[in-house]
């Protein structure tokens, strides 16, 4: 594994344990970090994160998480041995979202081509 992912895989540990652990923030929903994603020269990660629940609990998410960044980059700092602590981006990714969304709609399809179970009825000879 090469230095550019174990500092990748670093800082999504180190991330999720803040936000799960540290952050008391009323506004945080249920939060899952999905990936990130490090700039070549580590001074940047893109953190894309997922939220359960409906529209406005994701913004609230969203609004706790960049209002906490400043606090969120100083522990990853303090936790992973870099020289430069890296800048943090918050990005929601909606793939979960999309996924429900699509076997819903695969469900309805399968639904609507069943053919209607008919009965049979036996006649006495």
């Amino acid at each position: 594994m090469s230095r550019h992912d174990k500092v990748t895989h670093a800082i999504q540990k180190e991330v999720s344990t803040i936000i799960h652990d540290e952050l008391n923030d009323p506004r945080l929903g249920f939060v899952t970090i999905v990936k990130v994603e490090m700039s070549p020269d580590l001074r940047h990660a893109k953190v894309f994160f997922s939220v359960l629940g409906k529209e406005e609990e994701q913004e609230k998410t969203r609004e706790a998480l960049d209002s906490s960044l400043g606090f969120i980059r100083r522990l990853v700092a303090e936790r992973i041995n870099l020289r430069f602590a890296p800048e943090i981006m918050f990005i929601e990714d909606k793939s979960c979202e999309y996924v429900f969304e699509i076997e819903r709609a695969l469900q309805e399809i399968k639904e609507h081509n069943e053919p209607k179970k008919s009965r049979r009825v036996r006649q006495k000879t």
